[in-house]
């Protein structure tokens, strides 16, 4: 349901001028007054150019500076020239679709990225988040939950170089790890993570001995923000296997049947 904010937010997105905007004068600044300034940079990524508006004008309400993309190719294309510090990405788009941006994009970079769906897109939700995406949220959503989504993850991004600088380096049998640096190795072979399975590891790795149900993992590696299906972890598990087993680990993490998940013994 639509509150009055939300609303507002709609209307005040084709009635007001947008910062950056191409199309759109910029506003004038009053004397001796000046501008708050913007700390993130978010692509936006959407076909819908009512979306796009109004997804930018909530953002920079919000006092985040936006860039528009309006299908998969010139997703790409501004995120290289750009480096934004959040991509928030429609799954259906022209040219290329969200699933494959996303795939390009983790190729080279852990930038965090928030899926927009339908909601009849739970498949496509799902695979999102196994192929590397940090959150989703369902058209038609609220202007409001999503700046409220994007806060989320832009703060955990923030903290989480501070608290792994902090950290050491991790090993266990033949695997180590270097949070500062995001980097795995097993025996000497680096092993490419996606920023989830990174933390996956990261969280097995702190507590070796520990035994983890789905629901506790769901909870260290998405940070309560996004519901997670069970079938999600499953197959950040499956990569994470599969990608140590092309390393010659044949036992990364082990199954404890009925219970959940703890480290292997790295053999």
């Amino acid at each position: 349901m639509e509150t009055a904010d939300d609303a507002t937010v709609a209307r005040l997105a084709h009635a007001t001028a947008l910062p950056n905007s191409p199309d759109r004068a910029q506003p004038k600044r009053e004397p001796g007054k000046t501008e708050p300034a913007l700390s993130h940079t978010i692509l936006i990524v959407d076909d819908d150019p009512d979306i796009l508006e109004v997804t930018r004008f909530a953002l920079e309400r919000a006092g985040l500076l936006t860039i528009a993309a309006k299908d998969g190719l010139d997703a790409l294309a501004r995120h290289g020239e750009t480096e934004p510090d959040l991509v928030v990405l429609d799954i259906n788009l022209p040219e290329m679709d969200g699933l494959e941006v996303c795939r390009e994009i983790r190729k080279s970079s852990d930038v965090p990225i928030l899926f927009l769906s339908s909601r009849d897109e739970e498949i496509d939700r799902i695979i999102g988040l196994e192929i590397g995406g940090d959150d989703y949220v369902s058209k038609p959503f609220s202007p409001r939950e999503l700046v409220a989504r994007v806060k989320v993850i832009l703060r955990r991004a923030r903290t989480a170089p501070a608290e792994e600088a902090k950290a050491e380096m991790m090993s266990v049998g033949g695997i180590t790890l270097w949070p500062d640096q995001h980097e795995v190795q097993f025996e000497g072979r680096p092993v490419s993570l996606t920023a989830t399975e990174f933390r996956l590891l990261s969280a097995l790795l702190a507590r070796p001995l520990v035994v983890r149900d789905r629901q506790a993992i769901i909870d260290l590696v998405h940070d309560g923000a996004i519901h997670v299906s069970d079938r999600t972890v499953d197959s950040h598990i499956r990569h994470i296997r599969v990608k140590f087993q092309e390393a010659g680990c044949q036992s990364v993490i082990e199954t404890v049947h009925g219970v959940g998940y703890k480290l292997g013994s790295g053999q």
